[in-house]
């Protein structure tokens, strides 16, 4: 609940809240529910509140690099009465950088703390995107956030995406283009639906193109990452 994290892209996981409500096709093997189970937590589609000691976890933190509920979303709607407290613990511990994704950032602006201004120096915000629409969706509202660094976890990707799309500002120049960085991943566990090795590589070179931090996480299930894809970049702030 708040750990070293098994996660490549981070240090530690910190869950002040846990549950969530499935929204996309991407939730669908979602492995919260599965884990919430295995750990008898509770019923995965309520969202609890941890305890004190999980709650205010950061202050221990090694870091650098947190990530925010792995086993629920920063702006959930039942969370509203505790995220200003848990926005206090992320402005007390500037040493850590908070890696907070979203599947909901229409609420982002109305959640933000009085203080936000241009970001706190130490959070990275970000969305999840499975297909384009989910992309076409959600990176949009994302840009309307003033963030230090802006990312897209694509994961799982379940169908290649065009990384240009919905950004018009942008018109392929990489001094324009307004995201940091792009993760990268296909599902894990037993029903993973199969992620094209291609699908990765276009992206990868897009990235390159556009001068935007590439990690790649893992493939489908437990197959190895194709040697050329072995990229793990992290944004250079």
């Amino acid at each position: 609940m708040g750990s070293r994290s098994k996660i490549e892209w981070t240090n530690d996981t910190w869950n002040p809240w846990y549950g969530c409500h499935k929204v996309s096709d991407g939730c669908l093997n979602c492995y919260m529910y599965r884990d919430m189970r295995r750990f008898k937590r509770g019923d995965p589609n309520i969202v609890h509140f941890s305890s004190d000691a999980i709650f205010k976890a950061p202050y221990k933190f090694k870091g650098p690099y947190v990530f925010v509920n792995s086993w629920s979303d920063f702006f959930i709607s039942e969370a509203d009465v505790a995220r200003l407290e848990a926005w206090h613990i992320i402005r007390k511990t500037p040493h850590l950088t908070y890696q907070i994704p979203t599947k909901r950032p229409e609420r982002i602006l109305s959640c933000l703390p009085y203080d936000w201004g241009d970001g706190y120096p130490n959070v990275w915000l970000g969305v999840s995107a499975e297909d384009q629409s989910t992309w076409n969706e959600r990176v949009p509202l994302l840009l309307k956030v003033p963030a230090r660094v802006r990312f897209v976890s694509i994961e799982p990707m379940l169908q290649y995406i065009d990384i240009q799309n919905m950004i018009p500002e942008c018109n392929g120049d990489p001094e324009l283009y307004p995201l940091d960085w792009i993760i990268v991943g296909g599902e894990s566990g037993h029903n993973a639906r199969f992620m094209r090795p291609h699908w990765a590589r276009i992206i990868k070179m897009e990235c390159e193109r556009m001068g935007v931090s590439f990690f790649m996480k893992q493939m489908t299930g437990r197959a190895p990452i194709p040697g050329d894809l072995k990229v793990r970049e992290f944004p250079i702030i």
